[in-house]
């Protein structure tokens, strides 16, 4: 006779981030925004690794071109006007616009428009926030935007011990 075994709690966890509770670090140029990680490993228990966040990007600023060569990610657009240039086409950004990006897809996001741009991003497995924090400032919700502030000199290693594929020789800048 089989002994029937009491059933073992397998739920997972639960995180519920309120508005500006959210880890938040200032970006250099050229994004000269702010991102929000909202989840990540480091915050919550997962089986599955991933991070989620929003990033907001000025007028004007761009995030370089740029692939994962160990991931998957993901965007929505919440607000604002720009343009995405994804193995060198251009798809123009509005808010409700859904991107998913698979494994070395090369990509860029540029705000062509006169107000933030603003998205959720999410990638699979995590380590963008890594990268965020390591090349940002923190940032309290509500304080005033620093001036603009260069890159790490040490950004390209920084990028490769996270996300990033290496750089492309030929690099593609906004136009």
């Amino acid at each position: 006779m089989v002994e029937a075994k009491p059933a073992v709690d397998e739920r997972g966890e639960i995180l519920i981030v309120a508005p500006d509770a959210a880890e938040s670090y200032w970006q250099p140029v050229p994004a000269n925004g702010h991102i929000d990680v909202a989840l990540a490993p480091h915050r919550v228990k997962m089986e599955f690794p991933f991070a989620l966040g929003t990033q907001t990007v000025a007028p004007g600023g761009y995030v370089r071109e740029h692939s994962h060569d160990r991931n998957e990610e993901a965007l929505y657009i919440l607000e604002g006007k720009g343009r995405a240039v994804v193995d060198g086409e251009d798809y123009p950004l509005l808010p409700g616009t859904t991107i998913f990006l698979g494994k070395n897809r090369r990509h860029m996001f540029i705000n062509e428009g006169q107000s933030d741009l603003k998205w959720v991003w999410l990638i699979v497995p995590n380590g963008l926030e890594d990268f965020f924090q390591q090349i940002g400032r923190p940032r309290q919700a509500g304080e005033p935007t620093p001036a603009n502030f260069p890159r790490p000199e040490n950004v390209l290693e920084i990028e490769r011990n996270t996300v990033f594929a290496a750089q492309p020789k030929d690099q593609r800048s906004p136009k």
